[in-house]
């Protein structure tokens, strides 16, 4: 999946593919990140999160968050 593609299915798929790339279910993730499994399943349907929660799951799997101008 190309950048382009991974902005428009959004963060959430973004996670859940890496997730399943590694063979973690929420909970193994949520263990992984600190975070619970609820947050997890959150963070894949693309619901309102913070960017700490973000970092935190990032971290866990090991993908870089960048910032890029739309323009």
């Amino acid at each position: 999946m190309n950048d382009k593609q991974r902005e428009q299915v959004g963060f959430g798929a973004t996670v859940r593919e890496a997730r399943k790339k590694r063979g973690w279910s929420q909970t193994e993730l949520g263990e992984q990140s600190g975070l619970s499994r609820p947050t997890i399943a959150r963070v894949e349907a693309n619901s309102d999160v913070t960017t700490a929660t973000i970092a935190k799951i990032a971290h866990a799997l090991g993908l870089r968050l960048e910032l890029q101008d739309p323009g």
